[in-house]
């Protein structure tokens, strides 16, 4: 088996299960490993498609959580935004872009986990709907630009101090919803291809098994535990991104 192969398959192993476990963070994980082998314009589509498979496939643990009056503005911000991210996709340097969003992760995770280790309690934001929207437009254009739609409304539940059942219930709902319009946008953008099917259908063993994972470890952690997973792999992401 060629090495490039035996590297998919781990990275989207890895990937699928953490969005298993966390309801988010494939795209990030995966990008971080693979972006060094493949070029955006191959990979997104593989992410975009391989992501939405493993949220369709798990999202059934927060089907009971879900609120539609308040995934709303999210989702209305999300679709609207994933346009600009599939023109900045075709006509920039994606990976400035990228690490311009590893930069973000980095910071800000290093904040909430250093806010844990010294035992500082936590910095809630009270915001309304348009803000909620407008994380939702820019979560968007990140979804079209290769998928990273999940990281901002994580980060937006993190600092709004919502429970792990809670925030899954935004963001993986939004991520599905984000991966539809940016699956339309690639393959509307001539992005999906022969290579990219053949690249999923070699990665999906590696994504079920993954993700199966991830969704048993989720059910066994505790809520903080579950915050510092979610801290610890936006690190890592935004880690990977700028490597």
């Amino acid at each position: 088996m060629p090495a490039e192969w035996l590297i998919l398959l781990a990275g989207c192993f890895v990937a699928a299960f953490a969005s298993g476990m966390a309801g988010f963070a494939f795209n990030l994980v995966a990008a971080g490993i693979l972006y060094h082998w493949l070029p955006p314009q191959t990979l997104a589509p593989v992410l975009v498609l391989g992501s939405l498979m493993i949220q369709l496939g798990t999202i059934g643990v927060v089907l009971p959580m879900m609120r539609w009056s308040v995934l709303r503005p999210y989702v209305i911000g999300g679709v609207a935004g994933t346009p600009l991210g599939v023109l900045l996709l075709r006509g920039v340097d994606a990976r400035w872009i990228v690490a311009g969003i590893g930069a973000l992760l980095i910071v800000y995770a290093g904040y909430a986990l250093s806010r844990i280790l010294l035992r500082r309690r936590a910095v809630v934001l009270r915001a309304g709907p348009g803000v909620d929207l407008g994380v939702g437009f820019v979560a968007g254009a990140m979804g079209g630009l290769g998928g990273f739609s999940g990281a901002l409304p994580a980060m937006w539940g993190d600092l709004k101090g919502l429970r792990k059942d809670e925030a899954r219930a935004i963001f993986q709902p939004f991520i599905v919803a984000m991966q539809l319009c940016a699956a339309l946008g690639l393959l509307a953008g001539g992005f999906v291809d022969g290579e990219t099917a053949r690249l999923l259908l070699l990665a999906l063993p590696a994504l079920a098994l993954g993700a199966w994972l991830g969704v048993r470890a989720y059910a066994v952690i505790p809520a903080e535990g579950f915050r510092v997973v979610l801290l610890v792999l936006l690190l890592v992401s935004g880690l990977s991104l700028v490597i």
